[in-house]
């Protein structure tokens, strides 16, 4: 897993900020707005943050990716395998279920457990890509071969939001409810944005 900046708006909190004063136009080039947006935040007056934008690159598997792609808030672009080989595959670790919440799963299982676990997704995993390679071997187009694969090949995407969407998408997806390897990528996603916008960040309590 892995998730990297590609683009945020330059200046980003002075450009909210300065959208924001639209009807005050002698004070929008203010600089001192820490105390504006923080009074957005906690009034939630949230279409101020439509104004400005980010996009992250992760890598993750396609299990993972199809929950991410479901924040329909976002536009995204990812790998295709239609038109280029599959060549990687995510390792993830064992769980039990958790029966009080079906959403949730616990990391309590023994050590032999969690061992097999792993071994047999690096088994299944080489024999899944010998098919796949054999099937592309055989003229068999790449959508097509593309079945065989498991639902951990290595997939890449872009998501691309305003900050409106990235502060939802984070408070969200950082939340214990969510799959700790979804959770793992929103929570490298709220560093790159305290990074980013850390008056924002501030103003959230991150």
């Amino acid at each position: 897993m892995k998730v990297e900046l590609v683009h945020i708006t330059p200046d980003a909190e002075k450009h909210i900020s300065y959208c924001a004063r639209v009807s005050n136009p002698k004070n929008q080039k203010n600089p001192d707005y820490a105390k504006l947006l923080a009074y957005c935040i906690k009034h939630q007056h949230n279409s101020i943050f439509e104004m400005a934008s980010m996009c992250v690159e992760i890598t993750t598997s396609r299990a993972i990716s199809a929950q991410i792609l479901r924040h329909k808030s976002f536009s995204f672009q990812e790998f295709s395998q239609r038109y280029a080989e599959a060549t990687e595959f995510e390792q993830y670790k064992a769980r039990s279920q958790d029966l009080k919440n079906r959403q949730n799963s616990i990391d309590d299982l023994d050590e032999n457990t969690k061992a097999w676990f792993h071994w047999k997704q690096l088994e299944l995993q080489k024999d899944a890509k010998d098919a796949y390679n054999f099937a592309l071997s055989k003229g068999i187009a790449k959508e097509q071969a593309r079945f065989l694969l498991p639902m951990s090949t290595q997939t890449k995407l872009y998501m691309n939001g305003s900050i409106r969407s990235w502060i939802h998408y984070i408070g969200l997806r950082t939340d214990p409810s969510t799959q700790a390897e979804h959770r793992a990528i929103a929570l490298e996603c709220k560093n790159i944005f305290i990074e980013q916008l850390p008056v924002v960040s501030r103003a959230l309590n991150w």
